[in-house]
């Protein structure tokens, strides 16, 4: 069954490949056609483009005007987006230009075979003139009118409804890590942050999310996935009477769900923390997700941390940046890592950074005295 869905699905990821190419393409190709039998064909191509492209822009423009998405209001159940509400503007706008441009044109359906008569005739000196470039004219005005209507209703359709909600959730997700910080989980407030980065793409997600969560302490909510676990945990781990012998006896279960969780308890009383066991889940984490809550809890642990312990952290986190197979670049676990690194005033040799010879010849920087570039200077 799952080899015919993704039979199903390539065979329409290939129509629709195969449309987009052909649709044009065919317009075009009559274009250039008839351009060929012209006296001059170079300027009837050119004018026929300049006509094509002006009416796939407008017939878009309208595409986009029709496919605009509503807000949903009022639904039960609904969070609030924090101090904001959607701007519906656009939508007020695009909802009064499609009755007005319906209206008129169901008055002027009567006159449209005049009027395309006149657009051609208008349009046949830019196609080289002579009886038969007005025809041809209203027709591939007409053509690409419609096909960017199409293109442009599809596009807003299916792409602005999903980056509009990404960017709502984004921003309900910021504004509650603001609050978060407001009352001191700061742990939680920069899990917020990070989530709302990846809804808006600017850091990837850690791969291998585990949905082996326990449900020991709190009942696992499927809707919400292991987030929504870890979350409640860690808002649980303050009235917890669970000592930090315990979480680490938890950690040391061996499961993952188990590792996962302690993590989380530790993320909300660093009272519970235990150095170990994150520099384990650092150096050698069951997934990426783990590897995540850990240094999310590493962050968290940082004000508590001895003066004497803070080598082995820097050390563990450095590594992880720098091994090949460590840390990914760019995703939501090297964030972190730099963050603590920055806190730790950590000089790391980051794998992406080429490090080339100094003036004087005298062998790599940071090798002969000078200074390697730490963790909070922008990667190049």
């Amino acid at each position: 069954m799952a080899t015919r869905r993704t039979g199903d699905a390539a065979a329409v990821r290939t129509a629709r490949r195969a449309a987009t190419g052909v649709l044009p393409g065919a317009g075009l190709l009559g274009l250039v056609l008839f351009s060929l039998g012209r006296s001059h064909p170079w300027q009837a191509l050119g004018g026929g483009l300049v006509a094509t492209c002006a009416a796939a822009v407008v017939g878009g423009a309208l595409g986009f005007l029709f496919g605009v998405p509503r807000v949903r209001g009022g639904a039960a159940g609904a969070e609030p987006h924090g101090s904001y509400v959607p701007n519906t503007n656009l939508e007020q706008v695009s909802d009064w230009l499609t009755k007005v441009l319906l209206g008129v044109g169901l008055t002027q359906l009567g006159s449209i075979g005049e009027r395309l008569d006149q657009l051609g005739r208008t349009l046949a000196p830019a196609l080289g003139g002579g009886a038969d470039a007005a025809p041809v004219a209203a027709a591939l005005v007409l053509y690409f009118v419609l096909l960017g209507f199409l293109a442009g209703w599809l596009l807003t359709r299916l792409s602005l409804p999903r980056v509009l909600s990404d960017a709502d959730r984004a921003l309900d997700l910021f504004l509650a890590g603001q609050d978060r910080d407001r009352k001191g989980d700061r742990v939680g407030a920069d899990d917020l942050r990070m989530r709302a980065m990846q809804h808006l793409g600017l850091v990837g997600t850690s791969t291998g999310r585990s949905a082996d969560l326990p449900g020991s302490m709190l009942p696992a909510d499927p809707a919400g996935g292991p987030e929504r676990v870890v979350a409640e945990v860690r808002s649980t781990a303050r009235r917890s009477a669970l000592t930090a012998s315990q979480v680490r006896e938890l950690f040391a279960d061996g499961s993952e769900g188990r590792r996962i969780q302690a993590l989380a308890l530790m993320q909300g009383d660093p009272a519970l923390a235990d150095l170990p066991s994150l520099l384990e889940a650092i150096e050698h984490p069951r997934s990426g997700f783990e590897q995540y809550h850990a240094l999310l809890a590493a962050r968290g642990l940082l004000p508590r941390l001895p003066a004497g312990e803070t080598g082995r952290l820097r050390e563990a986190v450095a590594g992880r940046l720098m091994a090949p197979d460590g840390i990914p670049y760019g995703s939501d676990r090297s964030w972190l890592a730099e963050k603590i690194l920055s806190r730790l005033d950590a000089p790391v040799f980051l794998p992406q950074q080429q490090v080339g010879p100094t003036p004087d010849g005298g062998g790599p920087e940071g090798a002969t005295g000078t200074p390697a570039p730490t963790a909070d200077e922008p990667r190049r």
